[in-house]
């Protein structure tokens, strides 16, 4: 088949690329490989996709509605993995309006070219942050999400409701996947793993928030990747006999559903300092902080439904999923 893959130079896209061209499938990845954070891991992960003559890369904005258009009406995509969004909870706080840009108008651009062009099947990242200040653990995709803490989550539970009303109104099929804390080899420089990584192989303080008392649901990359691509195949369909009153939000009577994929066992951040510790062979000097606005204190992923769709599980460990990264990275750097 041939798919779009939309933020093909970011840390899921450029893995998502990857696998589908060793699949077979005909991949074409466009990014506007905007400088959120350093451009030139995101080419370095171009050139390592680009090894493969399936897949070609098109430097494009997403909020440009004309050439999105353009791009849709041209390739014809079977499907679509919508990857592409500006990230960052606390990046957020501070730059509210690069959100709408790529967040909002960016997917809105993406929904009406799968309408346009009877795209088969939209898989789109969500988040877990759209929880908010749901308390209740683990996290279920039938519990509520209106109460969002940053504009990012904010954003991200806008293109649940904007994929729900394609999926209503024109037959779109779509999938949202809510990512929990994913990290490993070619992760962003802005997550922890990265920053603290960095920081204690040259000697400085992390910044560990909320004193260190907190818990994530810390997602190896393999196991996120294995997850989006197992899904696709399994299209949404209409159910008929759902309803608002008795049925979950996860899924409706048009062509529509929305999943967790994460590990499914939250970890402590002091534990996973620890992982990095051991990895690296240096103690970290650790700088105990409050917490941060728009920062929750647990993430933990209800999987359940996803390992029903498709027999999701994820398979690597902390320890094993952070060792990797730092021998990733200090191959990488040269550290």
């Amino acid at each position: 088949m041939k798919y779009l893959i939309t933020g093909a130079a970011g840390f899921i896209g450029s893995r998502c690329s990857e696998l589908l061209c060793q699949q077979g499938h005909q991949v074409i990845g466009v990014d506007n490989l905007n400088d959120y954070y350093d451009v030139n891991l995101k080419l370095a992960r171009l050139e390592n996709t680009k090894k493969s003559e399936l897949f070609t890369f098109i430097e494009l904005d997403l909020a440009g509605r004309d050439a999105v258009a353009k791009l849709f009406s041209e390739h014809q995509f079977d499907r679509v993995i919508h990857l592409a969004a500006q990230a960052g909870v606390r990046y957020s706080i501070d730059n509210p309006m690069a959100y709408a840009d790529s967040n909002l108008t960016g997917f809105l651009t993406v929904l009406e070219g799968c309408r346009n062009n009877k795209v088969k099947h939209l898989v789109y990242a969500s988040s877990s942050s759209v929880y908010g200040l749901n308390n209740k653990t683990p996290f279920s995709t039938s519990d509520s999400i209106d109460h969002p803490i940053s504009l990012y989550a904010a954003s991200k539970k806008s293109n649940e409701l904007m994929a729900h009303t394609y999926s209503h109104l024109y037959g779109v099929p779509t999938t949202g996947l809510r990512f929990f804390t994913v990290y490993g080899p070619w992760g962003r420089p802005d997550m922890a793993l990265f920053k603290f990584t960095k920081a204690i192989i040259t000697g400085e303080e992390i910044d560990v928030y909320n004193n260190g008392d907190m818990l994530r649901d810390f997602t190896y990359i393999d196991d996120i990747v294995a997850g989006v691509l197992q899904i696709q195949n399994v299209v949404p369909t209409p159910d008929a006999e759902w309803k608002v009153e008795t049925g979950s939000p996860a899924t409706s009577s048009a062509p529509y559903r929305v999943y967790n994929i994460g590990h499914g066992s939250p970890v402590k951040l002091m534990d996973y300092i620890e992982a990095l510790e051991d990895s690296l062979g240096i103690k970290a000097k650790k700088n105990f902080m409050p917490m941060q606005p728009g920062d929750v204190y647990a993430t933990y992923a209800d999987t359940q439904d996803l390992f029903e769709a498709t027999g999701y599980t994820s398979k690597v460990k902390v320890k094993e999923g952070v060792k990797a990264f730092v021998d990733w990275y200090r191959d990488f750097y040269k550290v």
